[in-house]
C-alpha cells in the first residue's frame, strides 16, 4: 500500500469548506485532519474506519467526524474493479471550530454548540431521523457564498447540536487521536494491508513484517494505538464484511458461504465470533435486518 501524508492539506483561505463529490471510489488512504468533517453518502457503500472502530456505510447515512480523527471510508471492492460501472458521491462541510473560526465558537451564543462538540468530540453517526434536516442545511452551506455562507453554517450547527443525546459514536471516548505524523503513516500502512486481506489467512507475523516489527513489539504498538489486539481487529474488519453480505440480497450467499468469503476457515469459529461482536447470530441478524425492512416498508 503506497503510504501518503496522514494529516491532509486544506485551503486556509475560507472559514467553512464544503464540496460535493462524484468519483469511482472514496479516497482510500487513513488521514487526518484539523477541521471537523460531516459527509453525507449519497451514493456508495463500504466500511468507514474512525480512530479503532469500524462503519459499514450506505446511501443515506451521514457522520460528523471529530477534529484530528483518523479515519476512511474504504469502498468495497467491487468499486475497484476494472470494468466496475460503480461510483460515489457524497456531500461534505469541513470547518475548524479552534483556527479560523474561533472567534466565532468563542461568542456566548455558540456556548451549546462549542459544549456539543465538546461531548461528541470524536464524532458520531447521525440517526436517520435527523438525517434530511441535516442535509438540507449542508446543502445550502455547499451553495451559499460571502456572508450567506456563514449564516448558513450557523444554521447548520444549530440543527446538529439539536440532536442532543441521541448520537451514535464513531468510536470510544477512551481513543486519543494525538498521534504523530510517523506513527500516522505506520497505522495508515498497517491498517491499510489488513483491509486489503482480510478474507485471506492473514498471520499476525504478516503483519508485523508490514510494520518492520517482531511480533512481540507489534503486538504491544498496536494495543497502545488501537485499543485492538491484532485478532479482535481483524475479527471486526472480517465480521463487519460479512454483516454487507448477509443482507445484500444475493441468493447465492449462504451463511457458510460468507463466512468463507470474509475469511473465516471454520463455521463454527464464525458463528462464535459473529455472535460475540454483533450480540447475536448470523441467522438472527438477517431475520432482525429484514425484520426491520418490512416494518420500514409498510410505514413509508
Amino acid at each position: 500500500m503506497k503510504v501518503l501524508p496522514f494529516t491532509m492539506l486544506v485551503p486556509d483561505d475560507k472559514s467553512v469548506i464544503s464540496e460535493h463529490i462524484e468519483l469511482p471510489y472514496f479516497y482510500q488512504y487513513l488521514h487526518r485532519h484539523d477541521e471537523w468533517q460531516i459527509t453525507y453518502i449519497e451514493r456508495g457503500e463500504g466500511t468507514l474506519i474512525a480512530g479503532s472502530d469500524m462503519h459499514a456505510f450506505r446511501p443515506g447515512d451521514l457522520f460528523v467526524i471529530g477534529a484530528k480523527l483518523p479515519h476512511l471510508f474504504k469502498s468495497n471492492p467491487e468499486y475497484f474493479e476494472s470494468k466496475s460501472e460503480r461510483s460515489i458521491a457524497a456531500y461534505s462541510v469541513y470547518f475548524n471550530s479552534v483556527g479560523t473560526l474561533g472567534p466565532l465558537f468563542s461568542l456566548p451564543e455558540m456556548k451549546l454548540a462549542n459544549a456539543f462538540l465538546g461531548k461528541n468530540k470524536h464524532g458520531f453517526k447521525v440517526p436517520f431521523i435527523h438525517t434530511e434536516e441535516i442535509l438540507s442545511k449542508m446543502v445550502a452551506v455547499y451553495e451559499a457564498s460571502g456572508t450567506d455562507l456563514l449564516f448558513a453554517f450557523v444554521k447548520l450547527m444549530v440543527t446538529l447540536q439539536a440532536i442532543g443525546d441521541d448520537t451514535i459514536p464513531l468510536c470510544s471516548d477512551l481513543y486519543s487521536s494525538n498521534v504523530s505524523e510517523n506513527e500516522g503513516m505506520r497505522l495508515s500502512k498497517i491498517i491499510g494491508y489488513i483491509t486489503e486481506n482480510y478474507n485471506s489467512q492473514i498471520t499476525l507475523e504478516d503483519v508485523a513484517n508490514v510494520a518492520f516489527m517482531t511480533p512481540q513489539a507489534f503486538c504491544r504498538y498496536f494495543k497502545k494505538h488501537t485499543g485492538h489486539t491484532f485478532v479482535s481487529f481483524l475479527n471486526e474488519v472480517r465480521i463487519n464484511d460479512a454483516c454487507k453480505s448477509l443482507i445484500s440480497g444475493e441468493k447465492t450467499d449462504c451463511i457458510s458461504g460468507v463466512a468463507y468469503k470474509a475469511g473465516f476457515n471454520s463455521i463454527t469459529n464464525f458463528n462464535r465470533v459473529f455472535k460475540s461482536i454483533i450480540g447475536q447470530s448470523p441467522r438472527a441478524y438477517i431475520d432482525t435486518y429484514n425484520m426491520v425492512s418490512r416494518v420500514s416498508y409498510m410505514g413509508a
